[in-house]
Formats: C-alpha cells, sequence, structure tokens
C-alpha cells in the first residue's frame, strides 16, 4: 500500500472522478486508474463500482476512506507543526511556577517574551513546587520554577531567587510603625502561617523554641498571596515572600522588616538532559531579565 497510491484516491474521492482528480494532481487519467487498481489490489476488495464509466464508492470504499481521510488529517498537523517549528523554533515554551513568581517575575517575562516573539505561545501552569517539580520530571514542561524544599533528584536545577521575608501586618496593627520585628515579637501573636516544609517555615520555627516564643498560629497556607490576601483581612500578622507582594502596597497591609533574616529560595528547574530550543532559551532569558529588573 503506497503513500501516493493513498493519495490518489483521496484526491478521487474529492472531486467525485478520475479525470478531475488528474487535474487536481497533475497526472494522468490512465496513471490515476492504475493506482486506484494498486489500491484496490493492496485492500483486498473493491473501492468503486465501475457504472457507466463512472466510479461509485463501495460500501467497503466508504468505510476505507474515513479511515484515510483520518490519516491525511494526521499528516496535515504534523505539517502545520513543522512549519511552527521552522518559523519560531518549536511553537509553545511550556512552563510551571509556584505561585510566588507565578504572578510577579513569571508574567513580567511572559509579558516581554510575546513582545519579541508575537507568533511563539506560552503554556503557564501555576502550581505547588511539588507539582511544578513532578511536571519538569515528566517532561511535561520545559521550565520549573519551585521553592526549595523539593527533591531535585532526577532533574536540572540551578538557584533562581533568593528574597528576603518580610512580615506583613495589617496597618492598623501596633506593628505597622515598627522598623523591624524579631521572632520574641511574634509570642502570643495570631500567626498566618507558611506551610510546615516551606523552608521559610521551618527557619521561622527554629527561630521561635530558640528564644521560647509561642504564637497562635490560625491558618497555615503554601502562598504567600494567600498569606497577603488574609492579613488585609485582619486575620493576623505572618512572614511572606516579598516579591508575590503588589507593588505599591494596599493601603491595608505594611511590610515590617524581619531580622534575623530568613530567605526564600526559589530553583530553576529543567528536564534532565533538555536542549534548549531557540524559543525556551529566549525565554529563560526574559525570566532572567525580569528577575534582574528593579
Amino acid at each position: 500500500m503506497r503513500a501516493r497510491d493513498l493519495e490518489i484516491y483521496q484526491a478521487v474521492m474529492r472531486v467525485g472522478g478520475v479525470g478531475r482528480a488528474a487535474e487536481l494532481l497533475r497526472s494522468s487519467q490512465p496513471s490515476v486508474s492504475r493506482a486506484i487498481a494498486a489500491l484496490e489490489q493492496a485492500c483486498g476488495f473493491d473501492l468503486f463500482d465501475r457504472i457507466r464509466g463512472r466510479l461509485v464508492p463501495t460500501r467497503e470504499g466508504r468505510l476505507f476512506h474515513g479511515e484515510v481521510e483520518r490519516s491525511f488529517l494526521g499528516i496535515e498537523h504534523l505539517r502545520q507543526t513543522a512549519t511552527r517549528i521552522r518559523e519560531v523554533g518549536g511553537g509553545t515554551v511550556r512552563v510551571a511556577s509556584l505561585s510566588a513568581l507565578g504572578n510577579t517575575i513569571v508574567a513580567k517575562a511572559t509579558a516581554h517574551f510575546l513582545r519579541t516573539h508575537p507568533d511563539a505561545r506560552v503554556a503557564l501552569q501555576i502550581r505547588t513546587s511539588a507539582s511544578v517539580r513532578d511536571l519538569v520530571a515528566s517532561g511535561q514542561v520545559d521550565i520549573g520554577l519551585a521553592a526549595d524544599e523539593i527533591s531535585t533528584a532526577g532533574i536540572e536545577h540551578q538557584a533562581f531567587a533568593t528574597p528576603r521575608a518580610v512580615c506583613l501586618v495589617p496597618a492598623h496593627h501596633r506593628f505597622a510603625a515598627r522598623r523591624k520585628i524579631g521572632p520574641k515579637d511574634l509570642h502570643d501573636e495570631r500567626l498566618v502561617a507558611l506551610a510546615p516544609q516551606d523552608t521559610v517555615r521551618i527557619a521561622l520555627d527554629q527561630l521561635l523554641r530558640a528564644c521560647g516564643a509561642a504564637p497562635r498560629i490560625v491558618a497555615e497556607t503554601p502562598f504567600s498571596s494567600t498569606i497577603a490576601a488574609l492579613i488585609a483581612e485582619g486575620v493576623g500578622i505572618g512572614l511572606v515572600n516579598p516579591i508575590s507582594l503588589p507593588q505599591p502596597l494596599p493601603g491595608d497591609i505594611r511590610a515590617v522588616a524581619f531580622e534575623p533574616g530568613v530567605y526564600f529560595k526559589a530553583l530553576l528547574l529543567r528536564p534532565a538532559g533538555a536542549e534548549n530550543s531557540r524559543l525556551v532559551a529566549a525565554y529563560l532569558t526574559a525570566l532572567f531579565k525580569a528577575r534582574n529588573a528593579p
């Protein structure tokens, strides 16, 4: 069963006759007729009934044509994919990010990238760091950004950002006018805390134990943006990643320095052995540019 015979058969089915198919394919009618006969022999059944010089598809022919049509749609999809790869280096950059960076640095990087590559696309997912890691490890995304509490076994990784945590408080809170606060100040305070596995949460817990401070944890979440939203509602105070905060801050919250310093650490993840396409390389450039922007 030759590809050229299938192409000729597809043309005959589309235009309804050998003569018109020959014109479409810039071939001769005998060549078209021979291709149809060869395909029928390969199939083992008649594709057409010959009625008064016309080709009328048989029941078997119509069934077979449905499969051929689907195959040609697949080939056309491959042609379109090849065109996108040739023209824009792959078409889509797949990115997964933790929330703290996804709505800030990653959003800025994506906007810059799309301005310079208007024919490209970005498939962006905002996930927990553990989910980002799994997406990278399975090759479902090209680039991942995750917190450093994940396992990095089997993936390529490098440090991306290490912002210092700040304490977020409601504007009416007594700490709002302070230049800095420390772990002792958190004693008996209503604390909106990061998830227990977060490295900043672990560092804070160690500082609290060392000075005997015991805040009242009223909520836990892995997302700094969620902590900020709860604090804006007056639920309590909490340590957050400053990168995740809108600038300028809303009038109902304040950011206060926390000492000694504890640091968030974001990792840039790539699938093991991944090679940069032109688009992935360009997106990485935009990502580092957005990170370094004031």
